[in-house]
């Protein structure tokens, strides 16, 4: 479940604001692409399975295209903000979108697993330049009383979103249109992201700060490639058999780190604006809300790719029947997700703590019904998951506006930047990590019948889980109480 989060955008230039049908034409063609980039958040994770049948794909190929999502992604996010701060919202998310539909275009033609995984890395860089747009233009373009419908609007389309994923990803793989088979749940995206181009063409405003600050190139590159020689041993390194080699790739990250961490503090002194300020992290709001933001979503990340594949070569599920059973996880965090947004200026810290708790307890209802390896029935898995999406409800839409509540009003747009792409590479972390401990145990057990062996890897991961969401609950209690009151 791809996650987002709405950060100030101070300064930016309002030169006509928009209500009424004028808004909501705008409103249609910005969520239309946020519509189409969450669904790929969630519907690959159903389809894998049937895509690594059919290329031939191995367990890394797998983890990348999911993780090569999520990390490009991230790093679309460092660029994709300051760009449409610089050269304007308007211009950057029709490139992005243009740039989406193309890629999607793509992965449904591609026709090797490698290739299709480096597609999904295009779709990730493309939604990282328009997605920032998105709460750019609604802040920027909207009176106030237009910005809370469509703040509404956008709770609603991560909701429909979250619940179409998986069924949608089961329906088109099962009906196997036009013989497409998974190609589909890709084709999909390119009519709705070209009616949503051709929107954005004819009524999308533009906006943009009205002094725009330079792009911190070399910081970009440098996180990017600090996280790639991260994640590349760390999903490689099964396949490859761990040469010593690829721990000096692993231990490469450190110094490319440090000169990241280098080159900003430079530009700090300077005056410029890095990618992310060193300083951030004397705020022990932001310092804490980075690590809760690696535990949660690293924790979250991996879940959904490893529990479709022990649903559907474990136990046998077709992509429908997967689907459906993830529906309640889905229904889950629909419920409380209002309840999440509504009340975080009152008791955020509260339902965050509340959130993370409510999803270890999810996790460990799931180790005791599928450690013992027996078939389970879809209500047996429907409780622990409609479970963890309640927790996940009351977590993901308020998690970052909380911490930004403990940061100085100057610093909020940077942090907020720097909070969201932590998120998605938390999302590729844990696909990594927790998916290479997913195939090692795997391989150890796979001798035997094939659902002792998948419910024996899945209970393996569980508990890994459960520690992440214990952690993060114990460090959100270094967060504020509450978040800022919404702002009209």
């Amino acid at each position: 479940m791809s996650t987002h989060a709405l950060h100030h955008d101070r300064g930016a230039a309002t030169p006509a604001l928009l209500s009424g049908k004028t808004a909501a034409v705008v409103l249609a063609a910005i969520l239309i692409a946020e519509f189409v980039e969450l669904l790929d958040a969630t519907i690959v994770s159903v389809a894998a399975p049937a895509i690594a049948e059919d290329l031939n794909a191995g367990e890394a190929t797998l983890q990348w295209m999911i993780a090569g999502y999520t990390l490009a992604m991230g790093a679309g996010l460092i660029v994709g903000g300051r760009l449409g701060d610089q050269f304007g919202r308007r211009r950057v998310f029709l490139l992005g979108l243009a740039a989406f539909t193309l890629a999607s275009a793509g992965c449904g033609l591609s026709p090797t697993g490698s290739v299709l995984a480096g597609m999904r890395v295009a779709q990730g860089l493309a939604g990282g330049l328009m997605i920032p747009q998105v709460f750019g233009i609604i802040r920027a373009s909207f009176t106030p009383e237009a910005r809370a419908k469509a703040l509404g609007a956008y709770g609603a389309v991560l909701g429909l979103a979250s619940v179409a994923g998986p069924l949608l990803g089961g329906v088109l793989v099962e009906a196997d249109l036009f013989g497409l088979g998974w190609r589909a749940i890709f084709w999909i995206n390119v009519p709705i992201a070209i009616a949503g181009l051709i929107i954005a063409v004819r009524h999308l405003p533009e906006s943009r700060r009205p002094y725009g600050t330079r792009l911190d190139l070399p910081g970009a590159v440098l996180i990017a490639t600090a996280a790639l020689l991260l994640l590349l041993p760390l999903v490689q390194g099964r396949d490859w058999g761990w040469p010593w080699w690829g721990f000096a790739i692993l231990a490469c990250s450190i110094p490319v780190t440090a000169l990241f961490l280098v080159n900003a503090r430079r530009l700090a002194r300077h005056g410029r604006q890095p990618i992310f300020d060193p300083a951030l992290l004397r705020e022990r709001a932001f310092a804490a809300g980075l690590s809760v933001c690696l535990l949660f979503f690293g924790a979250l990340g991996s879940f959904f790719l490893l529990l479709s594949l022990y649903l559907q070569l474990g136990t046998g599920r077709t992509t429908l029947e997967t689907g459906l059973v993830i529906l309640p996880y889905a229904l889950g965090s629909i419920v409380t997700s209002p309840i999440g947004a509504q009340f975080a200026h009152r008791a955020g810290r509260a339902l965050l703590v509340s959130g993370s708790l409510i999803l270890a307890v999810s996790q460990l209802l799931l180790l005791l019904f599928v450690r013992d390896g027996a078939a389970l029935s879809y209500w047996t898995l429907a409780l622990p998951l409609f479970l963890g999406g309640m927790g996940l409800g009351l977590t993901a839409p308020s998690l970052i506006n909380v911490v930004l509540a403990g940061v100085p009003a100057k610093d909020a747009g940077a942090a907020g930047g720097v909070l969201t792409t932590v998120t998605q590479l938390g999302n590729a972390f844990g696909v990594a990590v927790l998916g290479a401990v997913f195939f090692a145990r795997l391989d150890e057990t796979l001798a035997g019948p094939r659902l002792t062996a998948y419910s024996d890897a899945l209970a393996t991961i569980l508990p890994w889980q459960i520690v992440c969401y214990l952690a993060a609950a114990a460090l959100m209690f270094l967060l504020p109480k509450r978040a800022n009151a919404p702002q009209e």
